[in-house]
């Protein structure tokens, strides 16, 4: 039934049916032709998505939108560009954000100071997969749902750091790359001044610190810590920079809405699939035979970031977790690793996969942002992948880099 299983879910997704659909066919298939009950697949649908933790999903959405929409995204550009000024490298240097968002203000910002579209498209899309590594992060928050020996507050923690660590890497290279080339000295525009800057930037740098501080004086949990970050961008939207009409609330609920409906939709139709594979013992089997296969922990690790790294050109991180997790966290357990840098690993090795042709998923947003074919962006994202799995490596072999925060903050 394990080859069943698989081979159905490979060929609906090769026929170019959604994954969460194919995930509930696939473990719908077995479970009744394996007599496992099919009463079990409304109950696994309903109990997939009737988790406390998951409040925080839609809210964490909807937060994002409302900063985006509210014009946060672009008072943050301003304030990195009056620190940078005019020079080579200087809006290079604000890679960590969101790829759509932030695109669509720092791509087009980009080109008229100089830099080619294709070299902006790259770094966006680099800088935008961070997103899933610092807090507040739903891959996170996903992680820990499915391993609940992770906490949320310790995989926010043990994010952070590497989520900065990453960014660094990528600034570094990025600043090379532009002196070597000569980018980012065309436009004539001066910078902008730094503290008119800065105040409008506040409401913006103040939101990890409430959303942050407020979890770790245990005045609100992390599910909490979403709706406390939903209602704070409306009130910086509506009351602060008075950017948001009535109109503009309701398309970002609505947005919100849809793109919180989809991430759902995949982690109830996931866990039929779950059901199914835990039920059979697939992923125990496959672990079992992993681990005895006589490779050394280090090959076993360097194993699993290969496979990671392959499956997130592809799928996105929530898909991924729901499919590898199940075989690689008992194998995480055999050899005592830590789950929450386990975790962390895991997170930046989707990351690297997204912005990593041919099926980066934020380099096709940021390629079609800047209307450059995703091909000429390869030359840039080779060095960006470099950067990245530099970090990662780092992470990998030095496990406090990732574990020292939660450590110190009593998380673990």
């Amino acid at each position: 039934m394990d080859w069943v299983l698989f081979g159905m879910f490979l060929a609906l997704m090769l026929a170019g049916v959604p994954l969460g659909i194919a995930l509930g066919l696939a473990g719908t298939a077995v479970i009744a032709t394996a007599n496992l009950g099919i009463m079990s697949v409304p109950t696994n649908v309903y109990t997939g998505i009737a988790k406390y933790p998951l409040l925080a999903i839609p809210m964490f959405v909807l937060a994002g939108l409302v900063f985006e929409r509210a014009g946060v995204a672009r008072s943050m550009v301003q304030f990195a560009a009056s620190m940078v000024g005019r020079k080579h490298g200087g809006l290079a240097g604000s890679g960590p954000a969101d790829a759509a968002a932030v695109g669509t203000i720092m791509i087009p910002a980009m080109v008229k100071d100089g830099y080619p579209r294709a070299f902006a498209a790259s770094l966006i899309a680099a800088g935008g997969s961070t997103a899933i590594l610092i807090p507040p992060s739903i891959a996170l928050i996903i992680y820990s749902l499915l391993v609940p020996q992770a906490t949320v507050h310790a995989l926010f923690a043990g994010g952070l750091v590497p989520g900065i660590l990453a960014g660094v890497t990528l600034i570094v290279i990025a600043v090379w790359l532009c002196k070597r080339h000569g980018f980012g000295l065309a436009s004539g525009e001066a910078r902008p001044p730094f503290w008119r800057s800065l105040r409008e930037a506040l409401w913006g740098l103040a939101a990890p610190v409430i959303i942050l501080g407020g979890m770790r004086s245990g005045l609100f949990t992390p599910t909490e810590a979403a709706v406390v970050a939903a209602f704070y961008g409306f009130a910086v939207g509506v009351l602060v920079y008075r950017s948001l009409s009535l109109e503009d609330i309701y398309e970002v609920l609505v947005e919100a809405a849809e793109i919180s409906a989809v991430i759902l939709l995949i982690v109830a139709l996931a866990s039929v699939f779950a059901y199914a594979s835990s039920t059979l013992g697939t992923f125990d089997r496959m672990a079992r035979f992993l681990v005895g296969s006589g490779s050394s922990e280090t090959m076993i690790l360097l194993g699993i970031t290969v496979l990671l790294l392959i499956a997130g050109m592809f799928l996105d991180a929530i898909s991924i977790y729901f499919i590898f997790l199940p075989l690689l966290v008992p194998i995480a357990v055999h050899y005592q690793w830590d789950l929450v840098w386990f975790g962390i690993i895991i997170t930046m090795n989707l990351a690297i996969g997204q912005f990593t042709p041919p099926m980066a998923v934020n380099l096709l947003v940021t390629s079609r942002i800047a209307d450059v074919p995703i091909e000429s962006t390869v030359p840039w994202v080779a060095w960006f992948v470099a950067a990245m799995l530099t970090g990662l490596l780092a992470i990998t072999f030095i496990p406090e880099i990732a574990l020292y925060l939660p450590r110190a903050l009593g998380y673990l």
